[in-house]
């Protein structure tokens, strides 16, 4: 039987016909091979033998795991959210202390993000990481120079977890202050959307909406504009949705909004087509003589091209 244009239902199939083609087009999550993973074939034995060493003497020392990974392609996603894919799914750092670094260099994109822990952020602030990847980093991969670049860049976190690495920290807010706008900005038009769709929607399709953007309030403000910034924003989404909801159920103009609103979305709906996506795929999983231990992520770090 088929389903009217106004079904709830029609309406659900719909949207997750919007977002589920970025979900299947994400680049997988590559296997913990290390604390070096080379997958784009960026270093040198040497570099790789080098770099292991060094890491694994760090790790030992504080418990903090700081892990490599080179990509050859993000296959169209964004490193912000490759990073933290990977490094929520390798779990790095350990449990209750969140002492996880990673640091992604994207080959062909030409992009590079080091993914913080919780516990290290007050070491390994937002500015202190955009200034290692400015200063470090990029001049040497720009010059073609990866190995050169990667050790740079993993002596400078350390440094930097140590407290030995200070670098100009009103250069780098300038620098990120920019960046974060210009992404809140895309992160407002885009999940902004939808938490309208879910606002104006009645009955079901308005509370799954409102459930399923969560982890995205939750992640995003905090990652663009920091945590006090982001938890309040994060907040107001929590309980002012319900809120806003629960008003405009209670007034005739907001019964009439949401009544107009949901036609209008009944009948897109109607008109909208399907999507279909294929996905590549990298190895993954995990095992081995090394893995995570368990740390979370919030977000926070930088990211830089070249």
């Amino acid at each position: 039987m088929k389903l009217p244009s106004r079904h709830p239902l029609y309406v659900l199939v719909s949207l997750l016909c919007l977002l589920l083609p970025a979900l299947l087009l994400a680049s997988e999550v590559p296997f913990l091979a290390g604390r070096v993973n080379d997958t784009a074939n960026l270093l040198s034995a040497a570099t790789v033998t080098e770099l292991e060493a060094l890491l694994k003497a760090h790790e030992d020392s504080t418990s903090n795991q700081v892990v490599v990974l080179t990509v050859q392609s993000l296959e169209g996603d964004d490193i912000e959210s490759y990073a933290i894919r990977v490094a929520e799914t390798w779990k790095l750092g350990q449990k209750g202390k969140d002492n996880g670094v990673l640091f992604v260099v994207a080959r062909d994109d030409r992009k590079v993000r080091i993914e913080v822990g919780r516990g290290l952020e007050g070491d390994l602030t937002d500015a202190i990481c955009s200034v290692i990847i400015r200063r470090e980093i990029l001049p040497q991969f720009k010059s073609g120079d990866y190995d050169q670049g990667v050790k740079a860049g993993v002596m400078a976190i350390l440094a930097a977890i140590r407290g030995a690495y200070t670098p100009d920290e009103e250069s780098a807010q300038s620098g990120d202050i920019v960046g974060s706008l210009i992404g809140f900005a895309i992160f407002l038009v885009v999940v902004g959307i939808f938490t309208a769709i879910g606002l104006f929607s009645q009955g079901f399709v308005s509370w799954f909406l409102y459930v399923f953007l969560i982890p995205f309030w939750a992640v995003f403000p905090m990652a663009l504009l920091g945590t006090l910034a982001g938890g309040m924003l994060f907040a107001s989404y929590l309980l002012g949705f319900p809120f806003a909801k629960f008003f405009l159920g209670k007034t005739l103009k907001g019964k009439s909004l949401m009544k107009k609103w949901g036609k209008a979305l009944s009948s897109s709906s109607g008109r909208s087509g399907g999507w279909s996506s294929s996905s590549g795929s990298h190895s993954s999983g995990g095992g081995g003589g090394f893995s995570g231990g368990g740390g979370s992520f919030s977000g926070g770090g930088s990211s830089g091209s070249w």
